[in-house]
């Protein structure tokens, strides 16, 4: 298998992981409203909250047309992930866009069906909460983008090594320049 079709089973994939865990919680838990909350450690709950919004609340839709906008722009980028996941052909750098791909498809089908994006692990350390309560496609989007960030930061392709290597091919006195 290809590595660009491993990046789309691992989309599909995170999907599913991040549906059934919306459906556990909502179901069989029967945590499914404002104020449910089931304490699992004292620093961590499963606590329902409806997300109206996109990442860390902003862009809230206080209307249909808001909804459907947010629906349609998070579509637009699902799309733009797709086809960028599958021009890569690193693993490296398609693991997190299917990460990113897969938690985007998760909280659009949410939109889509509640007119929310079901939110509910809740890390917390004593009324300090470091991060706002999410849900698996949020940690998968949060995680892949840190993935790629750290990748652009830290990671040298060797394309720009052989490029800088090449411009100095006719000067070998002259040390080659650092591309980032």
């Amino acid at each position: 298998m290809s590595a660009r079709w491993t990046g789309a089973l691992i989309a599909f994939a995170l999907f599913g992981l991040d549906q059934l865990a919306k459906w556990w919680v909502t179901g069989p838990l029967g945590i499914d409203e404002i104020g449910d909350v089931m304490e699992i450690a004292p620093i961590f709950a499963l606590r329902f909250t409806q997300n109206f919004g996109v990442s860390m609340g902003m862009l809230t839709a206080t209307s249909d047309t808001m909804r459907w906008a947010l629906v349609a722009l998070t579509g637009l980028i699902a799309v733009v992930v797709t086809v960028w996941m599958m021009r890569e052909e690193k693993l490296g750098e398609i693991v997190p866009l299917a990460l990113i791909l897969g938690g985007a498809l998760g909280n659009i089908r949410d939109r889509v069906q509640l007119g929310y994006v079901v939110d509910f692990a809740d890390l917390h350390f004593g009324d300090f909460r470091p991060f706002f309560i999410f849900n698996l496609a949020d940690a998968a989007i949060s995680i892949g983008v840190v993935i790629m960030l750290a990748r652009a930061l830290l990671v040298r392709d060797n394309t720009a090594k052989l490029v800088d290597e090449a411009m100095h091919q006719d000067d070998p006195g002259r040390p080659p320049e650092t591309i980032r």
